[in-house]
């Protein structure tokens, strides 16, 4: 398998057309998102983080083959059933989707923190690290299936379970095409983003474990495997600067209110952050190439700019979907985006498995070894970034049938919290 394959296909499966639509209509217990959640969803993913667990070879991929499945099933889903706990307009709105943009980055801190310390336990091994995955995966489901009749009840949208939601089979008007051309257009600079965020699976995580010097002294030492910092914990850094860093941006955007810079424009800044975080890359990569193993200052650098770009790009974008879309359009729209994630994770793959070659100065050369690598998405995020600055008066001018709640909840909305 090349690196990087597996989640491409994760995001191609997330698509909401592929999840919960049917032929246009949208069914009324796939909105609620309760039975798309449990079943496929969680069980495919309970079954596949157990599988590798527990054996190996051609259970080891059908692991992987079900935990592709059931995040195609259950994070969709997700994302509507917390939108669907609030009425629109709803105050609370915002904050739901902040104690849930909180679950999901501590899932990530407390992730990489626990099944990378199994596996690289030489008394455990890779087996028990997937075995936690899958036990805390059981544990969800059964918190959500004891609560669920208690908090998800009112989970409808004026249909009875079982019904699905009609809408006007209508063409878009061309203020709705307006819109839609302006998504389309956030959608490529998109790619670029997700083609240098995801790789803190694939490269980033090689440069931890066979750049960065992880040993660590004194009675830490003692608690880890082998005296070392597993190269996985580096996965939780982005997690936990974003947990600390959201509400200060939170605050930041709630202070300039008006005054504070569009949606377009928060994404392109977090573009330039995000290559200007490579730019670290480089120099760590600069001077790993002379044979010596590097600070983890490094990594913890680049990832503090990271998880700042990030804060500024992603709840950006998703408003921009949100608004951008008719509401009649907005499952096939926001499978427009996923699509997006699948293309730029395919491309971010096949980048991966090309660092030998680019290392060498078969592809490229020009500060030489792996940091000419990192410097590829210097250049990409940078560039990206620019041109949609230049593109904002565009965009603007794109989005002016918006809603009219738009102007007024944008920044609120923008907000990572």
């Amino acid at each position: 398998m090349e690196p990087g394959a597996c989640q491409p296909c994760v995001r191609l499966v997330q698509r909401p057309g592929l999840s919960h639509s049917r032929g246009g209509r949208v069914d009324r217990r796939s909105i609620s998102g309760q039975q798309p959640v449990i079943d496929p969803g969680e069980r495919s993913h309970l079954r596949g983080a157990l599988q590798p667990g527990i054996g190996q070879g051609w259970i080891f991929y059908g692991g992987l083959t079900l935990i592709v499945l059931g995040t195609g099933f259950f994070k969709p889903n997700v994302y509507t059933m917390v939108g669907q706990l609030y009425g629109s307009p709803d105050p609370r709105r915002d904050a739901g989707f902040t104690l849930y943009y909180m679950g999901i980055n501590l899932g990530a801190l407390f992730g990489p923190l626990v099944c990378a310390w199994l596996a690289a336990n030489p008394r455990y091994g890779w087996s028990y690290g997937f075995g936690a995955a899958g036990t805390a995966m059981l544990i969800g489901l059964l918190f959500f299936l004891s609560t669920r009749r208690v908090w998800f009840r009112d989970v409808t949208s004026g249909s009875p379970i079982g019904q699905p939601a009609e809408f006007p089979r209508s063409r878009p008007s061309a203020d709705e095409w307006k819109r839609i051309l302006a998504l389309g257009i956030i959608t490529v600079f998109v790619v670029f983003f997700w083609l240098a965020f995801e790789q803190i699976g694939s490269s980033l995580n090689l440069f931890a474990a066979q750049r960065t010097n992880r040993v660590v002294g004194g009675w830490i030492a003692s608690l880890l495997p082998e005296g070392e910092v597993p190269a996985a914990w580096f996965q939780a850094v982005n997690p936990l600067f974003v947990l600390l860093l959201a509400p200060m941006i939170a605050a930041l955007w709630h202070r300039l209110g008006q005054r504070g810079p569009t949606t377009a424009t928060k994404m392109a800044i977090g573009l330039l952050l995000l290559g200007g975080a490579y730019v670290i890359m480089v120099a760590g990569a600069a001077a790993s190439d002379r044979g010596t193993l590097v600070s983890p200052g490094y990594l913890v650098s680049f990832y503090f700019v990271y998880s700042v770009g990030e804060l500024c790009f992603l709840p950006a974008g998703f408003s921009f979907v949100g608004q951008a879309a008719p509401r009649r359009m907005a499952s096939m729209l926001m499978g427009l985006w996923f699509t997006a994630n699948f293309v730029a994770n395919l491309l971010g793959g096949y980048l991966a498995g090309t660092i030998g070659e680019i290392e060498r100065g078969a592809l490229v050369r020009v500060f030489g070894g792996q940091a000419d690598f990192f410097l590829i998405f210097v250049v990409s995020c940078t560039t990206a970034g620019v041109l949609l600055w230049l593109l904002i008066p565009l965009t603007r001018r794109l989005m002016k049938s918006a809603p009219a709640s738009y102007s007024r909840m944008r920044a609120a909305v923008d907000s990572p919290l």
